[in-house]
């Protein structure tokens, strides 16, 4: 193997950089040249890539997002898209790939490898929903950044009695609520895994107020709700002031946490020497903070196990 690409796909996270870094670093140590293909898939099929070496990923560690920029592709999805794809990869003269992205990015993964291309999987979602790791990249520091909003927001409630509904992402996913709303001390986490009861919620957030307890905090994951329908909901029944605050893209981005650094830099790492050694189609992943390396198939195929702890230890906390 002389040459490797990486890409980033799908949306972009903390940490991406770091494990690019990592990457080239650990490829360029064993003598084998590495390009960065720009824009996911989309730049892939246009065969758009930088040469990567030890001055192109300095300092880019403490940066979020990706360097290498992020795109969504239809045409990829498609038989021909895939097929030029390789077609690319083979005229750049790259033996081996580094996908890093969520769900959709590593099902791409997966078709290249089937296709007959090396192909190794870096999992990176905020979402924190893709099996076989206990941690994707960007999550950490996603978690961060919104509980450093939610508790200046709790500030506010605070000073002017007021209830707020904070929505984070999660279509399919609680995660990111419910780790933050335990976090943070939060009074409820809304969150697509179970059903809620909103005249309950009302009833209870009635009797805290009657007891003195003026403000409130409720997190709501994308996936569980509109954040203004929840809230225009409860101020018809409880009469008191409710806000609504969308945190939205704000979650993605910043520099990454220590927790998100190494852990970008041990996948980094982990998927290349995979790669040079000579195994495709698989994902590395973190299980009980040891490297693991999963088939994409499995990967695709699997569901994240349900957070029924996290959710057991909210119930237990009051949330």
């Amino acid at each position: 193997m002389k040459r490797l690409a990486i890409l980033t796909s799908g949306g972009d996270c903390s940490g991406m950089n770091a494990a690019i870094r990592s990457a080239v670093r650990t490829a360029l140590r064993m003598n084998i040249e590495v390009i960065g293909i720009r824009k996911g898939y989309l730049g892939l099929m246009k065969g758009d890539a930088i040469n990567l070496d030890n001055k192109a990923v300095s300092g880019i560690l403490h940066r979020g997002g990706t360097f290498l920029q992020s795109a969504r592709s239809m045409e990829f999805k498609t038989p021909e898209g895939q097929q030029q794809a390789i077609e690319k990869l083979r005229e750049m003269g790259v033996d081996g790939l580094i996908v890093m992205g969520g769900d959709g990015s590593l099902a791409g993964a997966l078709a290249l490898h089937r296709l007959g291309f090396p192909v190794v999987g870096i999992p990176a979602s905020i979402d924190n929903d893709i099996p076989y790791t206990d941690m994707a990249l960007g999550v950490d520091t996603a978690l961060n950044n919104i509980l450093y909003a939610v508790d200046c927001i709790k500030d506010t409630a605070s000073s002017h009695a007021r209830a707020f509904v904070i929505e984070v992402m999660g279509r399919n996913s609680g995660y990111l609520a419910s780790i933050s709303a335990i976090a943070t001390g939060a009074e409820y986490a809304l969150v697509p895994e179970r059903d809620y009861d909103l005249s309950e919620i009302c009833q209870q957030l009635r009797g805290r107020f009657a007891e003195g307890r003026d403000n409130a905090i409720i997190i709501l994951a994308e996936g569980a709700g509109h954040a203004q329908d929840i809230a225009n909901s409860i101020k018809d029944a409880i009469g008191f002031e409710v806000r609504v605050t969308v945190l939205g893209h704000y979650q993605r981005g910043g520099a990454p946490t220590v927790f998100d650094r190494l852990l970008a830099s041990r996948f980094g790492k982990k998927a290349t020497e995979l790669l040079i050694s000579g195994v495709s189609g698989v994902m590395v992943g973190l299980s009980c903070n040891s490297m693991l390396a999963t088939p994409l198939e499995d990967v695709i195929k699997g569901e994240k196990q349900p957070q029924d702890e996290v959710l057991r230890m909210a119930e237990v906390l009051g949330i």
